[in-house]
């Protein structure tokens, strides 16, 4: 992956940004480029050269920038026929999810409570409606989630985390429910790898552990409990991304800040021995 921002895409107005990787400010730049032309999935974008030049950065730094859209499904790349807008997996055309930032704050808050009033619902239903091969699989993946958690093994506990949500929507019974959630989920993966680059932004342990309790309320046929356990794991969930995106910015100010003087430093004039 390229260098920093400043010395591969042309800087920015803030300083700390010159700490962030150079394709990860380019991405962030091309998704507000196709929010701010209103382009849709399936629709076309200029040629690799062509988006360096609009974004302002190096054609080397748009082309990785390109690969990681890609990675995460908000491009796609057509050998000899170009650049498109990826189609939202069960999205209409018109979807305004076509134009979820990532990176941005206001939106994966937005996000998190379209989450938390989804799945506490699918909790609810599930709590009712759970057939004991659902309580199973949900059992199976909350404590293999739990084991993963322990572990530290963060793909181990992906796979889990994945699978637990999934049976818990299945459970509900209700195909748009389930739909939402697997689309919720596709677009935290994608705040999870522009942002975090594949780090974990919170306690694995402690989000197996909420798994198992939310399993074990559904399978008692507890309905609120079910729905106010999933809503707490949520908000965990919120506080975890809260926390390390404020680490972050703050890891990132004191490295701006460390420059700064040793900058000041160097320009400061010399003086001769008395």
């Amino acid at each position: 992956m390229p260098g920093t921002a400043n010395a591969e895409s042309g800087g920015s107005d803030d300083a700390s940004d010159r700490y962030r990787p150079g394709y990860e400010l380019v991405a962030e730049r091309l998704l507000n480029y196709i929010a701010e032309q209103n382009l849709l999935p399936g629709d076309r974008l200029p040629t690799e050269q062509g988006l360096a030049e609009i974004l302002g950065a190096t054609r080397n730094v748009t082309r990785e920038a390109v690969k990681v859209l890609a990675a995460i499904g908000r491009l796609s790349v057509r050998k000899g026929a170009g650049i498109f807008v990826s189609a939202s997996p069960g999205a209409l055309a018109d979807d305004q999810l076509a134009h979820f930032q990532p990176t941005s704050m206001e939106h994966l808050l937005m996000l998190l409570d379209y989450r938390r009033l989804i799945e506490s619902e699918t909790a609810r239903r599930a709590a009712t409606l759970a057939t004991p091969i659902e309580v199973r699989a949900m059992r199976e993946s909350a404590e293999a989630s739990l084991e993963a958690g322990k572990a530290g093994d963060a793909e181990a506990f992906a796979r889990a985390d994945a699978l637990f949500h999934d049976s818990v929507s299945v459970a509900a019974h209700n195909v748009f429910l389930r739909s939402s959630v697997a689309n919720i989920r596709r677009l935290i993966s994608q705040s999870d790898v522009l942002l975090f680059h594949g780090d974990v932004p919170g306690s694995l342990e402690v989000a197996g552990t909420q798994h198992l309790g939310i399993l074990e309320a559904i399978a008692g046929g507890e309905v609120d409990a079910a729905a106010e356990l999933m809503t707490a794991h949520i908000d965990t969930t919120q506080h975890q991304f809260e926390r390390k995106i404020r680490d972050r910015l703050f890891n990132l100010a004191r490295r701006t800040d460390a420059q700064s003087s040793t900058a000041s430093q160097q320009q400061a004039p010399e003086t001769s021995a008395s």
